[in-house]
């Protein structure tokens, strides 16, 4: 979790290494194309909260911008319900200029009631795929298959509907399934400055049989003011990026 203070300028300014950082995701709105950016706030240690679950605050007010930047540049941000049910947030633009993006809610087990901050009515609209019995006016929810809910049917359902630039924001589970599938363009790990020691881990994926089968995404790395760090992978074809 990401401490909740201050205010930030527009998306796309700023040293090199965030201009880099932003680039491919900025590019992709000009395209057609589809495009997946995840994103984490994290000790040094890479934890994202402690065994209890207490994550307030592991980062800063400069990372809090960061992310309120991706939120700004992106069609719609996806949480799992472990994320709602632990943090409820709200995953609207507060801190920098831009619209809302859509909220997409993965519950194919209807964890997550009405009253959830994701269901706010704040112009942006709301989706949900599966959801609880009983949810407010004006959410949509979208078609679950029997079975699993491969990230692939996420996106192309997305994609339908026009959005085409997506934040996977939390959690942990969520933002490792859709690595593990192969449908993260772009990773955006925010580090504060501070070392749990024991919890739960970044991002949850598959066990390697080597380090041969590990990502090696090219990476920027940028230090705010306040000391958290912004480390930005590409993957596949995106690793050759651009500059903003």
């Amino acid at each position: 979790m990401i401490d909740d203070t201050g205010a930030a300028p527009g998306p796309t300014g700023g040293p090199a290494p965030l201009r880099r950082a932003f680039a491919p995701l900025v590019q992709a709105r000009r395209a057609d194309g589809c495009y997946v950016v995840g994103q984490l706030g994290l000790s040094l240690d890479g934890r994202i909260a402690t065994d209890s679950g207490e994550s307030r605050y592991i980062n800063g007010k400069d990372a809090l911008h960061h992310l309120h930047r991706l939120r700004a540049l992106v069609d719609a941000v996806v949480v799992g319900a472990g994320t709602v049910a632990a943090d409820d947030p709200q995953l609207t633009v507060r801190h920098c200029a831009g619209k809302d993006p859509a909220r997409v809610l993965i519950d194919p087990n209807g964890r997550i009631g009405r009253e959830a901050k994701i269901w706010a009515d704040g112009g942006a609209a709301r989706y949900v795929f599966g959801g609880a019995a009983n949810l407010p006016d004006g959410v949509t929810r979208l078609p679950v298959p029997g079975g699993a809910l491969p990230t692939r049917w996420i996106l192309d359902a997305l994609a339908d509907l026009g959005m085409r630039r997506v934040l996977v924001e939390g959690g942990a589970d969520t933002l490792g399934r859709f690595m593990a599938e192969g449908a993260v363009d772009g990773l955006h790990l925010l580090y504060g400055r501070v070392i749990i020691g024991s919890g739960k881990p970044g991002v949850a994926l598959p066990p390697l049989a080597s380090l041969d089968d590990a990502p090696r995404p090219r990476t920027d790395t940028h230090v705010f003011p306040d000391g958290d760090f912004l480390v930005a992978c590409r993957f596949g074809a995106d690793q050759d990026g651009g500059s903003a």
